[in-house]
């Protein structure tokens, strides 16, 4: 077996009493958010669709579904991922290149729901399972992404695939060969971006968690090392391997980074530096004759449609999005995002004067710019994600996006953050089923 699949067997075999606390706590916060997304995104036209698609299906009826009802545990993580990647507000891991939360916990509470786990089991199994997931993506590293693939999909079904089969209690032996199944069934791409199919992967990751953790506990075999293996996973996906030599037990979850603007995250950094720069300041968008961005140059291929036709695609373009801050628009608000604002005269005219650059000595965290006005001041502005706010100022943060949000459905979630030691995956299933 190679050194990655030792590694995250491993993880996915650590006692719980040896999850760093702070970890715990994140996964806990994490958590809070993806129901947050959950909740917010059940009215979505997909996730109508989806579940209308487990109706059909039937079944046993043993976890819940974002929007009501129950399914199989299988089809719950297909609702529940693609419901809450819906609106593509959720939290993002920039070395896993993706978001952990909603393909890996959709997984973790369906296997709770079927096994009567505690939610700190599913909180723990969610953990474990998001740190196979980051390591999975670095080996795969950008190469892996800039060639189309969804790693939301791709390394998080690896993810969801340990938190189900740890809740479902696979042996050493049983996860390998789930990890080796999970290789020959994870998928996604970016072509997708911009329509339900972006969502429909995160939905992929969770769904195949569950069957390939269920398949290896009915003792189907698979290949020895489906990872690393000749012709496995990461030699057929990607041309240039990284390499991942974290011990088990030094966790790299902690670097998971929330979104607090209802768009891709890859803009996420430039509109927090345009925030920082203008704050106090007035900036009418007929005085700006120029702006420039610089990003990593991976970006410019997700977030920099030039022309947006709808207001999904609002969300993957700089230009729009930078007069929408100078503009003084909510980037925060679903509503925002209306297929109106991408037909604005204003902002279209205000994106001609947008030039994005890729900047390799940039991180994917980080962006920084300059805008010019037109009585010849230049204003620079800089932020990087990764300059992380402590847990408690994360916590209200988070309450703040619940709010907003939810307005006031957002006490539903809040014994997540207060009493979540007390509660069982049955008590985050009847929140998640809530209707009101």
């Amino acid at each position: 077996m190679s050194a990655l699949l030792d590694t995250v067997l491993d993880i996915a075999g650590l006692p719980a009493e040896e999850v760093p606390p702070e970890a715990g706590e994140t996964a806990r916060l994490s958590l809070y958010d993806w129901l947050i997304c959950g909740l917010a995104g059940r009215e979505e036209p997909l996730a109508n669709k989806l579940r209308q698609l487990a109706a059909e299906e039937g079944g046993a009826p043993v976890a819940s579904l974002f929007g009501g009802g129950k399914a199989p545990s299988r089809a719950a993580a297909l609702v529940n991922g693609a419901t809450s990647h819906a609106l593509d507000y959720d939290d993002t891991h920039f070395a896993h290149v993706g978001h952990l939360s909603v393909g890996i916990y959709p997984a973790a509470l369906a296997a709770g729901e079927e096994t009567g786990a505690s939610a700190r089991d599913v909180t723990t199994a969610f953990l474990l399972g998001s740190e196979t997931a980051i390591r999975v993506g670095v080996v795969l590293g950008a190469g892996h992404y800039n060639r189309g693939f969804h790693q939301t999909a791709t390394a998080g079904a690896f993810g969801a695939t340990v938190a189900a089969g740890r809740l479902f209690g696979l042996t050493r032996p049983e996860m390998r060969a789930a990890l080796g199944l999970c290789a020959t069934r994870a998928s996604g791409l970016k072509s997708q971006f911009g329509t339900m199919g972006k969502p429909y992967n995160a939905g992929i990751a969770a769904s195949n968690g569950i069957e390939c953790a269920k398949l290896a506990k009915l003792g189907m075999t698979s290949c020895d090392d489906g990872l690393m293996g000749d012709q496995g996973f990461v030699a057929t996906h990607c041309e240039a391997p990284g390499t991942e030599r974290a011990p088990a037990d030094r966790f790299l979850f902690g670097d998971i980074s929330y979104k607090f603007h209802a768009c891709c995250h890859g803009t996420h950094a430039m509109i927090e530096a345009l925030l920082e720069a203008l704050s106090g300041s007035e900036a009418p968008m007929e005085s700006v004759t120029s702006l420039t961005l610089y990003t990593n140059p991976r970006w410019l291929k997700v977030c920099d449609i030039k022309a947006p036709g709808t207001g999904l695609e609002v969300k993957f373009s700089y230009a729009w999005l930078a007069g929408m801050v100078i503009e003084g628009r909510n980037t925060g608000a679903f509503e925002t995002y209306s297929d109106d604002l991408a037909a604005d005269p204003g902002l279209a005219a205000f994106a001609a004067k947008v030039e994005v650059i890729g900047d390799a000595g940039l991180t994917d965290m980080q962006a920084e710019g300059e805008i010019t006005f037109a009585d010849g001041r230049k204003l620079p502005f800089s932020h990087d994600l990764a300059r992380r706010p402590s847990l408690e100022a994360l916590t209200a943060k988070l309450r703040a996006k619940a709010e907003a949000v939810l307005g006031g459905g957002a006490v539903r979630i809040e014994p997540v953050i207060e009493k979540l030691a007390g509660m069982s995956a049955m008590d985050l299933g009847a929140i998640v089923r809530e209707n009101g």
